[in-house]
């Protein structure tokens, strides 16, 4: 008995460090079980569907479209909702209620006014009634290209013509001024076309009236020779009345 508790002595730190030992690698074991448990994986699971598919009957094409068109008038039905809705929000605002209605009745009416303007006939300008100077019986020689009434003259150019009626405008002038008007005449010696040049500062506003008139008016004797039409000035000198 003395000889165990010498040996029991001797020896008890050896034991107890051994079963210190066998218990912590029993307890490291445990746990690596536990461990492996909680980490295994589920491997993912792969089912071929190639089989049914080759089963699957073929839908016909008119199918897919019937079963696509609700689809489409769904959407159609969406987007109308919410283009009403975007319109009744409008209606509801105080600002298309007020500004925007006085606006475009403003526009209409604007539009209206110019349709009615563009729709009226353009009066003709009346002719005005002026003496006119005549070479009836004149030899040609002895006819000038100026002619004077009073203080104003009438001068014109055309080469190689000379004028039978001559309209002087002057008396017609309240204010003074130069008139210029560019004339093509046909060998016929009518005048076919006359355009008023741009006049400087004029009294009477009617003056390049008068003169376009008068110019239009006036007759050269015919030459089958001429160009056709020949050009010329004919120039109006007025003085106020």
């Amino acid at each position: 008995m003395k000889k165990l508790t010498t040996l029991y002595k001797d020896h008890i730190y050896g034991v107890m460090g051994t079963l210190i030992f066998h218990i912590l690698l029993v307890s490291s074991f445990l746990l690596a079980d536990v461990n492996l448990k909680g980490e295994l994986k589920e491997e993912p699971v792969i089912i071929d569907f190639s089989d049914v598919e080759d089963d699957l009957p073929e839908i016909p094409q008119e199918e897919q479209e019937d079963e696509n068109t609700p689809a489409r008038e769904d959407q159609l039905s969406t987007t109308t909702r919410s283009n009403r809705a975007v319109n009744d929000a409008a209606a509801k605002d105080p600002f298309f209620d007020e500004t925007y209605r006085q606006e475009m009745e403003a526009a209409q009416k604007l539009v209206s006014d110019v349709n009615n303007q563009l729709s009226k006939k353009i009066p003709e300008i009346k002719q005005f009634e002026m003496p006119e100077e005549t070479t009836e019986g004149v030899h040609p020689d002895s006819i000038r290209n100026t002619i004077y009434s009073g203080e104003s003259n009438i001068h014109y150019s055309l080469e190689n013509r000379y004028h039978l009626r001559l309209p002087v405008p002057v008396y017609l002038a309240q204010g003074g001024g130069t008139i210029t008007v560019d004339i093509w005449v046909a060998t016929s010696g009518k005048v076919v076309r006359a355009e008023v040049r741009p006049a400087g500062k004029i009294n009477d506003q009617m003056l390049p009236e008068y003169a376009r008139q008068a110019a239009l008016r006036t007759i050269f004797n015919a030459n089958q020779a001429a160009p056709s039409p020949q050009k010329g000035t004919i120039t109006y000198t007025f003085v106020a009345q």
